[in-house]
């Protein structure tokens, strides 16, 4: 039995052995995890408790470890996209856009304005989703279910846009190198109107219920806390940096895709606690929602997807009928045209935070080296100090809070 005892479990195990007080209690160890319900994943937080109090936490991730990046050094460039959505699966097409603009910047490519805004679109309506799930699960953590209802309807709406789009719904494997593959059909246009048109009011519901509530508020307002310097020690970026006051967003600091046409805030915080990473992400939904509008508003015209014929992928009706097609199609899926050789980094503002995607290539038809910055295994080092001091219960909410996605933590 010893023998599958953690580190931590040892060294918290001497502390409970060693450790005496004079009105009787004792301290004892408990594995918050790491089975999913209250983890929010497949990992372990090991807890050396004073009663319902945290004295110490180690963290433990690995569970799921599914070898993303070497994976994607045996694959091309095109069977990359599937691995990139499963990172954070509930913002999948920001993955896939963060993927492509990697590789166009590599091979220096100029995405048309057209396919720029549509991307925008996109990767806005998935950050929606992703607060959306952030801010509506915090509040089913702490026992109110009921306004998570109000807005699921509206994340089933974006599902059925993107499968309008690309065929799949949650992890999406949307896009191609310089635009997307096709243009959006009628049906996915008035779908989009539909969510941006509707979408505010279903929100405005949970926010009234949610953000003023005593109990609400009494869960969260102190709770979980970081400091700005911490937070920046930790690489922390995203709503949870900026619910500490620091208003770093890529989108602002590093523009792409035209980031640089539209006009919107980059909500802060103040204290970096639980409830302002609350309030931030509640605040971004409503700045997404106008980034949209205005997209949408100022949509402008041409293609869809820039002329790289040697890298995109012909249309399917040609394929299908023409040989010539066919023998393309198949050359640029199985790796047959090479990306030159090249180093770059291209970063992303994910729904968690700076998303960075690190691509070395050799000349050959998989990438030499592939590594994927993920925000949630950056912060998450950081869970530890955050919920020292605190109560059990306050753990849950804090890393609700903080929405840790496994599959983004241990790629």
């Amino acid at each position: 039995m010893a023998d599958q005892l953690t580190n931590s479990e040892h060294r918290f195990a001497k502390i409970v052995r060693e450790q005496t007080f004079e009105d009787g209690r004792e301290l004892s160890v408990l594995n918050f995890g790491p089975t999913h319900p209250s983890t929010h994943g497949v990992f372990q937080n090991i807890l050396l408790m004073d009663g319902e109090r945290i004295i110490d936490c180690d963290t433990t991730i690995g569970y799921i470890h599914r070898a993303f990046e070497k994976i994607a050094e045996h694959r091309t460039f095109y069977q990359i996209t599937t691995l990139t959505d499963r990172l954070n699966y509930c913002s999948a097409p920001i993955n896939n856009m963060a993927w492509w603009m990697t590789v166009e910047k590599s091979l220096g490519v100029e995405v048309p304005k057209r396919a720029q805004y549509m991307r925008v679109i996109i990767m806005e309506m998935a950050r929606i989703t992703d607060h959306l799930i952030c801010n509506s699960i915090l509040g089913v953590d702490l026992g109110a279910y009921t306004p998570f209802l109000y807005v699921m309807k509206y994340r089933e709406l974006a599902y059925e846009i993107y499968e309008e789009i690309c065929g799949a719904r949650m992890t999406t494997n949307m896009g191609r190198i310089g635009g997307f593959e096709r243009d959006f059909s009628e049906t996915a246009w008035r779908k989009i109107d539909e969510f941006i048109e509707g979408f505010p009011k279903a929100w405005d519901q949970l926010e009234r219920l949610f953000a003023r509530n005593r109990i609400f508020m009494d869960r969260l307002v102190g709770v979980g806390a970081i400091s700005a310097e911490k937070a920046m020690n930790y690489g922390f970026t995203g709503p949870n940096l900026r619910a500490t006051g620091i208003d770093y967003d890529v989108r602002v600091a590093q523009p792409y895709s035209s980031y640089e046409d539209f006009d919107f805030i980059v909500p802060v915080g103040q204290s970096g606690d639980t409830y302002d990473r609350w309030c931030v992400r509640a605040a971004e939904i409503k700045e997404s929602l106008k980034i949209m509008k205005q997209a949408r508003d100022n949509m402008p015209q041409g293609t869809y997807h820039a002329d790289v014929p040697d890298y995109y992928l012909p249309p399917k009706e040609e394929v299908y009928t023409e040989m010539e097609a066919l023998i393309q199609h198949f050359k640029i899926v199985m790796g047959e045209v090479p990306v030159p050789i090249a180093e770059v980094y291209h970063a992303v503002e994910g729904a968690n935070g700076e998303l960075g995607m690190y691509l070395i290539t050799d000349g050959s038809r998989s990438p030499f080296r592939v590594h994927f910055r993920r925000p949630c295994f950056v912060y998450y080092q950081g869970f530890g100090e955050m919920i020292k001091g605190g109560m059990f219960s306050d753990a849950v909410a804090t890393l609700s809070s903080i929405n840790v996605i496994a599959g983004e933590l241990d790629a």
